[in-house]
């Protein structure tokens, strides 16, 4: 089983036991009992119906054996005919109630999974792909909805066996003890096979969650492939995740193959024994040839369940499995700690690191001991090369990571006991590579605050460069943007995101700027744009063009995870320390001075 490798769990996933799992989910079905209710009686009348028909038939076997007649016999055929009818009815009814049930208890699973997958913090999508993410909330929540229809028809097969046993208890007890003595053989054997049953099941639902990302993520990445000319690199990627869901799954389907005829052969024995001795016993005179023929049925019936179990029992465990998964997606915990959930009033921006330590890793420590105030309404830039910090000190205020010492403190308090949703309806961000949703421009403005009045939304659109950036879009605010903005140039993307941010009014501002080459115009444009947030918010700017360096109240430049410097851009240039290595690196070329200078020498007559 060495292509087995490669399928390894994820972190956050657990193994619940089968009561734990059967614990779980009744909690689902607490609120369908009248519906429930309902579909138990429907069993328990399809399996007294069913348990009829042998007990009929084995009557008229005995009538045909000793005076039939046509009355017996009409009766006896109405009465079978009745059962079977009502059976088919009931049998109806009961998967009716039970397709709405399971249809509203997959619904809330697979809304609980994803209520949890979008409240998990932002490390915990760096560590687990996204795409086997998906697959738990769509694929396996589906598995799981196909185990409780499965179980309903197994319970109703239970139950009519247990009438039957009753029944044959009654006519000979010994005869009796020949079908029961088989049962616990037949049980030990079917769950010799359920570790291993459950083993590669959940083997192939990791393959099939390989399979799901690697489609997720060549797909979403197929521009780029073409760009290379690497439609063969990303099918063979794609082709090696599917050949080894593949081998798994035929494995899994060997091993799955030897349990019915394994159990079937041991019912043909039983069979057989109970043929020789009911035959036996019948010619005594111990019981009738009805009644023996009746054992012969029953005993059909009572391990029709067992090898039924058996035979379903890839589908059964393919369904705990599924459950499984979900429930460790929807309990995995974040790492994002609270201490407390206090409401946070309108904030001033006031915002504090006192002694912070924090690390990804245990290998990738970032701050030790760091110290940073920013004063409420001011406007921050972070400059340093990668890996210096900036991003850090965003998404540590974002709380969209956990610092492991120190404190972070706004407006004098614990972000750790600040209610996330509210605290976070009050930041505003903009990544480095602006996403925004398949629909219009004016959509995915008002993305945040959809009950703002579509003049509003133009008017705000309107204070940057005179709306000139309008009449770019062939509809204007009504223009579709695409599958993740691709419809709009970068620029274009940029200026939607910060409108976002503006109509949002945040009191803490956070832009970690592109790093895209745009044409002068447009980054006037952006920058008009973000004069305007930085009015009326505390800002925090992982800058990388020059003119939001320089729109900064203070520049702090990080090392290492350490401030080496901060002040202006004048003061910093004149100090000729990092800061001015960095212009001169990054940021000179976008000067205007740098620009005029360039001109002159590409002007000036060669030597």
């Amino acid at each position: 089983m060495a292509f087995f490798s490669g399928l390894d769990t994820e972190a956050y996933d657990r193994n619940y036991t089968d009561r734990e799992l059967a614990r779980r989910i009744l909690v689902y079905f607490k609120g369908h009992n009248k519906r429930l209710t309902w579909v138990i009686i429907m069993l328990l009348s399809i399996a007294v119906a069913s348990a009829a028909i042998p007990i009929l038939v084995s009557r008229g076997v005995d009538i045909m054996a000793n005076s039939p007649t046509d009355n017996a016999l009409y009766l006896l055929s109405g009465a079978v005919l009745v059962a079977g009818i009502f059976t088919w009815v009931a049998n109806w009814v009961r998967r009716r109630l039970l397709a709405r049930i399971v249809g509203d208890v997959v619904y809330d699973i697979r809304s609980d999974a994803f209520k949890a997958s979008v409240g998990h913090d932002l490390s915990f999508y760096d560590e687990f792909s996204s795409g086997k993410i998906v697959s738990r909330i769509t694929s396996d929540t589906r598995e799981f909805g196909q185990l409780v229809i499965l179980v309903t028809d197994l319970v109703s097969q239970f139950v009519q066996a247990l009438i039957l046993g009753v029944v044959l208890i009654g006519i000979s007890w010994r005869l009796s003890l020949y079908v029961f003595g088989f049962l616990p053989i037949l049980y030990l054997a079917s769950m010799g096979f359920r570790n291993l049953a459950r083993t590669v099941t959940r083997r192939g639902m990791r393959a099939m969650a390989n399979v799901n990302a690697a489609i997720k993520e060549t797909v979403s990445g197929i521009a780029v492939a073409k760009n290379f000319r690497q439609e063969g690199t990303i099918f063979d990627e794609f082709d090696q995740a599917n050949q080894a869901s593949f081998r798994v799954n035929v494995q899994r389907g060997f091993i799955l193959s030897l349990v019915f005829p394994s159990l079937n052969a041991m019912g043909g024995i039983a069979s057989a024994v109970l043929v020789y001795v009911g035959g036996l016993t019948a010619a005594e005179g111990a019981v009738t040839f009805g009644a023996w023929f009746l054992f012969l049925m029953g005993l059909d019936r009572f391990f029709f369940p067992v090898l039924n179990l058996s035979a379903f029992w890839a589908q059964v465990q393919s369904g705990l499995s599924a459950a499984e998964r979900a429930f460790a997606l929807i309990d995995a915990e974040s790492a994002v700690l609270q201490t407390s959930i206090r409401m946070v009033p309108l904030l001033r921006g006031d915002i504090r690191f006192e002694d912070v330590c924090f690390r990804y890793t245990e290998q990738e420590r970032v701050f030790d001991d760091f110290r940073l105030h920013i004063q409420p309404g001011e406007s921050v830039a972070l400059v340093g090369h990668t890996g210096a910090g900036k991003s850090s000190i965003a998404k540590l205020i974002a709380r969209f990571y956990e610092f492991q010492e120190g404190r972070i403190l706004v407006d004098g308090q614990d972000i750790r006991t600040f209610d996330l949703h509210q605290y976070r309806s009050q930041l505003g961000i903009v990544s480095q590579i602006p996403f925004l949703f398949s629909g219009t421009v004016a959509e995915n403005i008002c993305y945040a605050c959809a009950d703002t009045n579509p003049a509003d939304v133009e008017r705000a659109a309107r204070q940057i460069g005179g709306g000139d950036w309008l009449e770019t879009l062939p509809n204007g605010l009504d223009t579709q943007v695409g599958e993740r903005g691709g419809r709009l140039s970068m620029g274009q993307r940029q200026l939607v995101s910060l409108l976002r941010v503006l109509l949002h009014r945040p009191a803490i501002f956070i832009l970690d700027e592109a790093t895209a080459s745009i044409d002068p115009f447009t980054e006037w444009q952006i920058q008009q744009a973000l004069n305007l947030i930085l009015e009326e918010s505390t800002s925090i700017l992982i800058a990388h063009r020059l003119s939001t360096v320089k729109a900064a109240d203070r520049i702090l430049v990080l090392e290492d995870g350490r401030i080496i410097e901060e002040g202006h851009h004048n003061a910093l240039m004149k100090a000729d320390g990092h800061y001015a290595h960095l212009y001169n690196t990054y940021f000179r070329h976008q000067s205007l001075a740098y620009v005029e200078q360039s001109r002159q020498v590409f002007a000036s007559p060669a030597d």
